[in-house]
């Protein structure tokens, strides 16, 4: 099945993209560029014909301020230095902290900071208390995410089956109707069921970033999400894998190989009284009560061979 002529032109395009340095190339996930631990698998999904991904992310920690209320909307907001791209929730959404691997825990018996890694103040007597209209800071956890344009619906389909199979439960395909006669259904391979989303803190009129929890409990989400970095690392394994082994191609089991004629009731019936004719001449010429090697036992009647032993 040959791809498209826009799917082909997309892809190469997309190749070109992915060979230029990491400071020129950019995608559309928002951070722009392949994230180090799903590397080896973009460089599989591209090196298959039929597939190429659009954008993706490994996985993800983050701290994220939430953006503008929209009674708050016209108000000037303080600036930051890391401005949230596209998959920054709200205007003027903030991260405060990404890691796209599990985060190094202190040493038994070290004290850790997370609350000054998560960009927050402890809270005191003097700071007021969050409203319903606070901007609210979020600690998340979010599992890979891909966007995978592919040739066919065949090719389609074979994404899902790795993705479906290797626990990636909530993806699925869009695009799945012609246009301009050319069908390339995008897929999202996706899992939403171990991720989470707490709130930590929130933002005060003065611009500072307030914890409305201990340290302690942020070691605790700490913990969480580096056990569920594990779970992602092992499901995107069994993806590449799987995905991998769809479009090896199969053996023709067909080809060479023949399924024995059926054979009617009194053929079989008649073949095994001849077979047993045989024997008792045999037997008759071997008063020992052993077979000869050169007796041929059986009788074909053009019944095909079993080919257990056929050389």
């Amino acid at each position: 099945m040959n791809a498209s002529s826009r799917f082909l032109d997309r892809k190469r395009k997309i190749l070109e993209q992915l060979d230029a340095p990491d400071e020129v190339y950019h995608d559309l996930s928002p951070k722009g560029s392949v994230d180090l631990p799903i590397r080896a698998l973009i460089r599989d999904i591209n090196r298959l014909d039929g597939l190429v991904t659009t954008s993706s992310c490994s996985g993800r920690i983050s701290a994220f301020l939430e953006g503008s209320k929209r009674a708050e909307a016209s108000l000037p907001e303080p600036q930051e230095t890391t401005i949230a791209g596209p998959g920054g929730k709200g205007g003027g959404g903030l991260w405060l902290f990404i890691s796209h691997d599990a985060i190094s825990m202190p040493e038994d018996g070290a004290s850790s900071s997370f609350m000054s890694d998560f960009g927050l103040r402890k809270c005191d007597s003097a700071d007021g208390r969050a409203q319903v209209s606070s901007r609210y800071i979020h600690l998340k956890f979010e599992p890979m995410i891909l966007h995978i344009l592919t040739a066919s619906l065949e090719d389609s389909q074979r994404v899902l089956t790795a993705a479906l199979g290797s626990g990636f439960r909530e993806s699925g395909a869009v695009s799945l109707t012609a246009k301009n006669g050319e069908l390339n259904p995008m897929v999202a391979v996706r899992s939403t069921g171990y991720s989470f989303d707490a709130i930590i803190g929130y933002r005060d009129d003065a611009g500072n970033n307030i914890a409305l929890v201990d340290e302690a409990y942020l070691h605790t989400l700490v913990d969480i999400a580096n056990a569920r970095f594990k779970i992602n690392t092992e499901r995107i394994a069994r993806f590449q894998a799987s995905l991998v082994q769809q479009y090896i191609p199969q053996p023709d089991s067909g080809a060479n190989s023949q399924k024995p004629e059926w054979e009617d009731v009194e053929v079989r019936k008649q073949r095994k009284r001849e077979e047993g004719l045989a024997r008792q001449r045999a037997l008759r010429e071997n008063p020992n009560g052993t077979e000869t090697s050169d007796v041929d036992m059986s009788i074909s009647h053009n019944i095909a061979p079993t080919g257990i032993f056929d050389s």
